[in-house]
C-alpha cells in the first residue's frame, strides 16, 4: 500500500475533481473506508456524513444486504452487453420501476448516470414528435433555477444566468425559460409564476416538445422547495397545449421528500420520468428513463423505428442487481418514519438559525435541510470548520445543506446538526470583519 502522502500528492498533480481547478484548492481529503453514516479519513479521523454522497447513499455505506447482493451477482455475471441480449436483474428492476412509479410509465430505458437519463428523455421527446410528423417541435420549456446535468443537452436547460454552465451559453441550444416557481412548499400563491409559464406555452407551444422540471425540489440550482399545486397546474398545461412533461426525479426519487416520488405530492404522472442517484442506494452508477407506451410505440412505429440511443454499459447486471436490493431494502424498511424523524430533527435544530444575522433562510423538507446565507464566499471556510467539528458537508455558493442517510442514528444526526450549526455560526462570526468578494 502506498503512503497516503504520496497518493494525495499524485492526486493533486494529475486528477481533476468535479467543479475544481488543478491542482484542487483546497486539496481533496483522503478517505480510506466508510461504514453506515461514518467516513474514516486517511489520517483516521472520523466524520459523520451529511451528504449521502450527493444524495445517493440513502441506506448509508456498506449496507450488508446490498453488499451481499453485489457479491452474489459478481459470482454470476458482472456485465453483458444489452444489445440483442437481456438478463434477469434488468427485467426484475424494470418490473419494480413500472410498479412503483406513477401510473402509465411502462417503458424503461436504462443508462449510466442522471445526466444521460435526461439526455435520453430529451431525445425521446424530440423523436416522438418527429415520429408524429411534427419535426418543428425542437425546443424545450423549463424554469429558472433548475439543474438537469452537466452534458450538453442538459446544460442548455439549466439556469442560463445563475447556473453553473453560463460559460457555454454561446454553444448551447436555445430554449424557453419561465420564472421559477415561488418559494415555499405550503404557501398560498397568487399563481403569477404558473401564469407566466402559460404565457410562454401559448406563444410557443407549436415548437415546444416538452417541459422539464424537478418536481417539488429544485436541487443544485438553488435548493428551492415549491408548492405541489404548481406541479399539478403545470401537468394540466402540458395536456392543454399538447407538449410532453419530463419529470427529473434524479435527486428526489426514492423517498427523499417524504413521498416515494416527489410527483406524488401533486398526484400527477409525467410523460417521461428520470431516475438516478438513489436508484442503487449510491453503490454503483445507474439511471433509468421511463415513459408511456404511447410514446414508445410512436417512436417504434416511426422512422427509423428505433430509439437512437444505446450506452455500452446499459443495464449493467451488477448495477441492476444492486438497484433491486436497494429498492427492496427501502420498501421493507420504516423509510417514511425515518424521513419524518429526520425532518422533525432538522426543523428543531436548523430552523432557529433564521434568527441569526447573515442567514437569508433556513428551510427543511423531508430529509433535506438547507441554510441559505446572505453571502456566497463562505463555503470553503464552512467546509473546513465542519471537518474540524467531525462532520462532512459540501456547501456551494450561498447554500449549506444536508441530506443524510435515512437510517442515520439519532446520535449521529444530533452530531451532524450540532456541527453544522457551529460551522455556519463560526464562519459568519469570522466573516464579520471580512468584505464580501
Amino acid at each position: 500500500m502506498q503512503n497516503w502522502n504520496h497518493l494525495l500528492q499524485f492526486d493533486q498533480k494529475h486528477i481533476w475533481h468535479p467543479y475544481a481547478k488543478m491542482p484542487s484548492t483546497p486539496p481533496p481529503i483522503g478517505v480510506k473506508k466508510t461504514n453506515g453514516s461514518q467516513i474514516t479519513l486517511s489520517d483516521n479521523r472520523q466524520l459523520i456524513d451529511g451528504m449521502s454522497s450527493w444524495w445517493a447513499c440513502i441506506h448509508g455505506y456498506n449496507h450488508p444486504v446490498i453488499q451481499q447482493a453485489m457479491h452474489d451477482q459478481i459470482d454470476t455475471m458482472s456485465h453483458i452487453m444489452f444489445g440483442g441480449l437481456t438478463h434477469q436483474p434488468a427485467i426484475e428492476l424494470a418490473q419494480r420501476l413500472v410498479k412503483l412509479t406513477p401510473k402509465g410509465l411502462e417503458s424503461v430505458f436504462f443508462s449510466d448516470s442522471g445526466s444521460v437519463a435526461m439526455e435520453v428523455a430529451i431525445k425521446i421527446a424530440f423523436q416522438y414528435w418527429i415520429s408524429l410528423a411534427q419535426p418543428q417541435k425542437t425546443q424545450l420549456l423549463t424554469v429558472r433555477n433548475g439543474y438537469h446535468g452537466d452534458t450538453f443537452a442538459t446544460m442548455a436547460i439549466c439556469d442560463p444566468d445563475n447556473g453553473m454552465h453560463n460559460l457555454f451559453t454561446p454553444s448551447l441550444s436555445k430554449h424557453f425559460f419561465s420564472p421559477p416557481p415561488q418559494m415555499g412548499f405550503d404557501i398560498k400563491s397568487d399563481d403569477k409564476d404558473i401564469m407566466a409559464l402559460e404565457t410562454l406555452l401559448a406563444q410557443h407551444h407549436q415548437t415546444i416538445a416538452a417541459i422539464t422540471i424537478e418536481p417539488i425540489v429544485q436541487g443544485a440550482g438553488g435548493m428551492r422547495f415549491y408548492r405541489p399545486d404548481y406541479l399539478k397546474q403545470l401537468s394540466k398545461l402540458c395536456q392543454d397545449y399538447n407538449v410532453l412533461f419530463i419529470a427529473d426525479e434524479i435527486a428526489t426519487g426514492f423517498g427523499r421528500t417524504g413521498k416515494l416520488f416527489a410527483c406524488e405530492w401533486a398526484n400527477i404522472s409525467p410523460d417521461i420520468l428520470c431516475l438516478g442517484k438513489a436508484l442503487t442506494g449510491g453503490n454503483l452508477s445507474l439511471a433509468a428513463t421511463l415513459t408511456t407506451q404511447t410514446i414508445s410505440q410512436a417512436i417504434s412505429q416511426g422512422t427509423p423505428g428505433l430509439l437512437m440511443h444505446g450506452p455500452t454499459f446499459m443495464a449493467n447486471p451488477l448495477a441492476c442487481a444492486t438497484a433491486n436490493a436497494s429498492i427492496d431494502l427501502l420498501l421493507n424498511s420504516s423509510w417514511k418514519e425515518n424521513i419524518e424523524r429526520i425532518e422533525t430533527h432538522l426543523q428543531h435544530t436548523l430552523l432557529p438559525l433564521n434568527e441569526i444575522p447573515g442567514i437569508k433562510e433556513a428551510r427543511v423538507l423531508g430529509a433535506i435541510g438547507v441554510i441559505e446565507l446572505e453571502r456566497n464566499d463562505l463555503g470553503e471556510t464552512i467546509q473546513t470548520i465542519a471537518v474540524k467539528n467531525g462532520i462532512w458537508l459540501r456547501p456551494f455558493g450561498q447554500l449549506v445543506y444536508t441530506m443524510p442517510a435515512y437510517n442515520i442514528s439519532n446520535e449521529q444526526l444530533k452530531q451532524l446538526t450540532t456541527g453544522m450549526t457551529k460551522s455556519i455560526t463560526t464562519a459568519l462570526k469570522e466573516s464579520m470583519n471580512k468584505p464580501l468578494n
